[in-house]
């Protein structure tokens, strides 16, 4: 005896099978992050990208009718051959040479500091080097300015009766009075990070170490230092990505010191570009530089992780 089933019957004892359903608690968490990245970020990058294939064209002499135009590339040829924009790159490059790794040092050796078994007053400490972040960076530039003034500076009378007549604000010390301001705001964001990071390390991990006969600076530079390798790394990013961005230092002082032109940074050339209405070429000047920034930022991170290969 058969039995004919027919397409779409199923066999009598058998549980149909439902359709999974999909999870969108994930997305839920994720939204938060998503709508202001999109928002704040992506469309921002988007419509700059979009300003830099256009161009303005005025007809009829000065004041003549404004159009315009698609110019595709034209902005962008313009950007790379301005030799100030790129005196400003290279500025900030030497800058940033110098400046980040002494600032991140300084932020390692407070936070090994900090993490030793010999240290009193942890909480207060912590608190006193991080104060410097929480100053908003205009206050931050204009106090230091006011140091740094020859009119006014208690420091330059000081060290004018020992025979020293610095000049903070000239040609040749100007940048490194900023990075001298950069260094004392970040250093406490970063020894933040570094310490957290010290923080989740295992403690027998250092009871192993202590069994076989490391002392504590031993511990620090073989074991500790090693281990917080990717928080080392990570804020070496934030600091690459920080120093291709430094604006609020000269634009301060720029407005004390003749050394200090529109265009001494690339951000701060970008925006005066902008404050004279020429937003596509200023446009293509941020364009660039976010493609510099990605670029450095690349290869630091490629850097960095062969060498943890090695």
């Amino acid at each position: 005896m058969t039995i004919d089933i027919s397409h779409g019957s199923r066999a009598p004892g058998t549980i149909p099978k439902s359709r999974p359903r999909r999870n969108w608690t994930p997305v839920l968490f994720l939204l938060p992050f998503f709508v202001p990245f999109v928002l704040f970020t992506l469309l921002p990058v988007g419509y700059a990208a979009y300003q830099s294939m256009l161009k303005t064209v005025r007809v009829g002499g000065t004041f003549g009718s404004k159009s315009t135009v698609f110019a595709g590339f034209d902005q962008y040829r313009e950007v790379l051959a301005d030799g100030e924009f790129l005196a400003s790159v290279g500025r900030v490059l030497g800058f940033g040479l110098v400046q980040i790794p002494v600032m991140l040092l300084l932020a390692l050796v407070l936070a090994l500091l900090l993490d030793s078994t010999v240290a009193r007053l942890k909480r207060f400490f912590r608190i006193v080097y991080f104060v410097p972040y929480g100053i908003p960076g205009v206050v931050a530039a204009l106090m230091w300015a006011f140091l740094y003034d020859p009119r006014l500076s208690p420091i330059v009378d000081l060290l004018r009766e020992t025979g020293i007549r610095p000049d903070f604000l000239g040609g040749g010390m100007v940048l490194w009075s900023m990075a001298n301001v950069v260094t004392w705001t970040y250093t406490g964001y970063n020894m933040l990070i570094i310490y957290a990071a010290l923080q989740a390390i295992p403690p027998d991990i250092y009871e192993a170490a202590r069994v076989d006969g490391a002392g504590g600076t031993t511990i620090a530079w073989r074991v500790k230092v090693p281990v917080i390798r990717p928080a080392l790394v990570l804020t070496g990013v934030f600091s690459i990505i920080g120093t291709l961005q430094l604006f609020t230092e000269p634009q301060v002082f720029r407005s004390i010191s003749t050394s200090v032109t529109s265009t001494y940074t690339p951000n701060l050339a970008a925006f005066s570009l902008a404050s004279s209405d020429n937003y596509s070429e200023a446009a293509a000047m941020s364009v660039t530089l976010a493609l510099a920034t990605f670029v450095l930022s690349f290869a630091f991170l490629k850097f960095t992780g062969r060498s943890d290969d090695a």
